[in-house]
């Protein structure tokens, strides 16, 4: 032991020294850093996972509405102008549009306006379409529906919280079937089903004690004779819009709208083209 051995030396013998700890940035980071990483990697998951875009189905945000806003500034670039061979239909949509543009007009002589309209028919005759050019709240009825238990109840709150903050608006709904199928029809007894909850939901924000008149759904479906019937009644869908397959004036102008783009010889003729395709609807005349 050199203290031991520098006891026993006299003091001329003996060399001084000094002791100094030092500590490294290195001996720090080697230490500590692997740790620091490990939260960090961990706080960038978290993140992610909570972002708009993040992995595993969004788990923080599951009850916030899938709704996408198209207006002014976010729409499609379809107008009425392209929608075409539909002009009663269309007639009922624009006067849809025309109560929320000035409702004045309407309740001046005690009008009441509409909750909603049931945009009836079959594939492909352009009911979605038909949609498009009005400024509007989007989503599917599939997107309500999820594994967690109580998420498409609270996807109808948050998309009707939305619409009454932009009110007045427009709600557009497709392919309603998915969510609005008559309750109690393929259940177990004593089963929970999920479908109902959301439909539940639905049919109060439609016509229930916390209603706002700004707010008008517009919902489409090929499958009406599935819906239920506290869905259908006057209050909720007000009316309904049969859009069916256009008759041969109807496809002549679908088809003046599909070959305007197209560099065509100067023989074809829109109504020879009409008159050749008896019972074709508006998506199957765009596939032609």
């Amino acid at each position: 032991n050199y203290t031991q051995l520098e006891e026993k030396l006299p003091e001329s013998e003996r060399i001084g020294y000094s002791a100094k700890e030092e500590e490294s940035w290195g001996n720090w980071i080697s230490s500590f850093g692997f740790l620091i990483l490990i939260f960090f990697l961990f706080w960038m998951m978290m993140r992610r996972m909570s972002g708009p875009s993040g992995p595993g189905g969004q788990i923080f945000n599951v009850g916030k509405s899938k709704a996408q806003l198209f207006d002014a500034e976010n729409k499609v670039k379809i107008t009425f102008d392209n929608v075409a061979g539909l002009d009663e239909a269309k007639e009922e949509v624009e006067e849809i549009v025309e109560f929320l543009k000035t409702p004045a007009k309407f309740t001046k002589l005690g009008g009441k306006i509409p909750k909603g309209a049931l945009l009836i028919g079959p594939p492909g005759t352009g009911k979605t379409l038909l949609a498009k050019a009005v400024p509007f709240f989007t989503l599917s009825g599939s997107d309500f529906v999820e594994m967690f238990v109580g998420v498409g109840a609270a996807r109808v709150r948050d998309l009707f919280k939305q619409a009454k903050e932009k009110a007045p608006c427009i709600i557009f709904i497709d392919e309603i079937d998915a969510i609005g199928r008559s309750r109690g029809k393929g259940q177990m007894p004593g089963s929970n089903d999920e479908r109902e909850n959301t439909l539940n939901s639905l049919l109060v924000e439609m016509d229930g004690f916390g209603t706002d008149s700004g707010v008008i759904v517009l919902a489409a479906t090929n499958r009406p004779d599935v819906l239920d019937s506290a869905l259908l009644r006057a209050g909720r869908f007000d009316r309904q819009i049969s859009i069916d397959k256009p008759d041969i004036v109807g496809r002549e102008a679908i088809f003046k709208v599909h070959l305007e783009p197209i560099k065509t010889a100067d023989d074809i003729e829109p109504k020879k083209l009409a008159a050749q395709t008896p019972g074709f609807a508006g998506a199957e005349i765009a596939n032609v």
